[in-house]
């Protein structure tokens, strides 16, 4: 494993986040610049790499080549070609073969095994030997499973397992989980994990696990099928959206108004979209846009106070003498500067698409104060990824034990979690403004 640092990139990043993910503390603060630096005991699991919220961390890995088990040892004269080990085997590398030197037995195809160990097991004559190199540790009716819920994803297991087709990885999870049929209980994978996230449990509950996993597996094939062509079509439907909101808002010069869009959204979408689609699937998809807000000052009310400028709760409101004054492009558009002004010279618009009943409206309306509204978050969907809580402007979210937290007290119903959230574990409930 190579690795580089970009210390000018670490500079300014205050929170350091690759030191608290490092899993066997191989990262380190080097006084006196504290720059971070990584020690030998790292073993590439780039969590570091992917902590960094600067990209300052480069690195390289390559995969060892993994622990080979020796092919188990057929005993000729123990041998009673009873076929167990032929029925056992996953690969077929076993089969029958006689010789003048021997009487008919069991034989290893090396090209074809494995190393899982099963024949072994099987043979009622001990007749094969395995387990040359690792230890074979088979305890009773245990099996060895992967607790993905402290596995950390660093792959380790996968590189050491000397039984193919024993690890595999998720395409839903990007977690390994084991295959007990094929797995040798060598227990390498459990001296690795730097987690502890492998141990041994009761094989009816390993079988009962693999088998959940390959189901929803299997239902992700399946659905990967047409993901690529649902992604589509929403990525048309969210530009013909977009587009009419453009289009109605420049043709609209009053300060609030009321349009309904049925028909001709409607037309539009059912154009560019193969499959049939009904007034209701469009209603469904307006539940996931969020509104957009438009803010902008008054020249003329705008008198240069500066009242409006300590109540912001990201700081993007300057006083640019003699007047007016300057909103920053952070701005979130919570709209306490709209209330805090004593000429009304902050405008605070808000325009989206409603539905009423079997009707589809676009709605502009002017917003007089502060937004009001709750963050409501889906634990089921929420993956504790934290970028929600990276990036809300006023510190109202945080994350305890997995689980994430909503300050309601300090939450400004801004909406950057919802906007943000990878996987819309997030939704915005806004107070009615009539």
């Amino acid at each position: 494993m190579d690795y580089e640092i970009d210390h000018s990139k670490c500079e300014s990043c205050p929170d350091r986040p690759c030191l608290k993910s490092c899993p066997v503390d191989a990262v380190h603060e080097i006084p006196p610049d504290n720059q971070i630096e990584i020690d030998e005991k790292c073993f590439g699991c780039v969590l570091c790499r992917e902590a960094c919220p600067y990209d300052a961390i480069t690195m390289r890995t390559r995969l060892s080549e993994p622990i080979r088990e020796n092919v188990p040892n057929i005993n000729p004269k123990l041998c009673r070609q009873c076929g167990a080990c032929i029925g056992a085997c996953k690969t077929g590398a076993i089969h029958f073969t006689s010789s003048g030197n021997h009487e008919p037995h069991s034989e290893i195809d090396e090209e074809k095994c494995v190393r899982c160990g099963y024949c072994s097991r099987v043979c009622p004559t001990d007749a094969i030997k395995y387990g040359e190199i690792l230890p074979r540790s088979v305890v009773g009716g245990k099996a060895i499973v992967v607790n993905q819920k402290d596995c950390i994803g660093c792959m380790t297991c996968t590189r050491v397992c000397p039984s193919r087709g024993a690890i595999n990885v998720g395409k839903m999870s990007k977690l390994p989980f084991i295959d007990p049929s094929y797995c040798a209980r060598c227990e390498e994978c459990m001296e690795v994990c730097p987690s502890a996230a492998i141990k041994y449990s009761s094989r009816k509950r390993a079988y009962e696990n693999f088998s959940k996993i390959k189901t929803m597996e299997i239902v992700s094939e399946l659905l990967e099928k047409d993901s690529q062509k649902l992604s589509h079509d929403a990525g048309k439907i969210d530009e013909v959206l977009n587009r009419l909101a453009r289009d109605i808002s420049y043709r609209h010069k009053e300060d609030e108004f009321i349009e309904d869009v049925t028909d001709i959204l409607y037309d539009k979408i059912q154009g560019l979209v193969d499959n049939d689609l009904e007034i209701g699937d469009v209603k469904d998809i307006l539940e996931f846009t969020s509104p957009e807000r438009i803010i902008k000052v008054v020249d003329e009310n705008c008198i240069g106070c500066g009242s409006c400028i300590e109540p912001c709760p990201v700081r993007c409101i300057q006083l640019e003498m003699p007047a007016p004054i300057h909103i920053g492009e952070e701005c979130v558009k919570c709209g306490k500067c709209v209330e805090i002004c004593p000429m009304d010279a902050v405008d605070l618009k808000e325009e989206y698409f409603a539905t009423d009943e079997n009707r589809i409206l676009f709605r502009r309306r002017t917003i007089p104060g502060p937004v009001k509204g709750q963050v409501k978050v889906d634990q089921d969907i929420c993956q504790s990824c934290g970028v929600c809580v990276n990036k809300c402007p006023v510190d109202a979210l945080s994350l305890k034990q997995d689980d994430l937290q909503v300050n309601h007290q300090k939450c400004i119903a801004c909406g950057e979690c919802e906007t943000i959230c990878p996987v819309k574990a997030i939704e915005m409930e806004y107070e009615t403004i009539n």
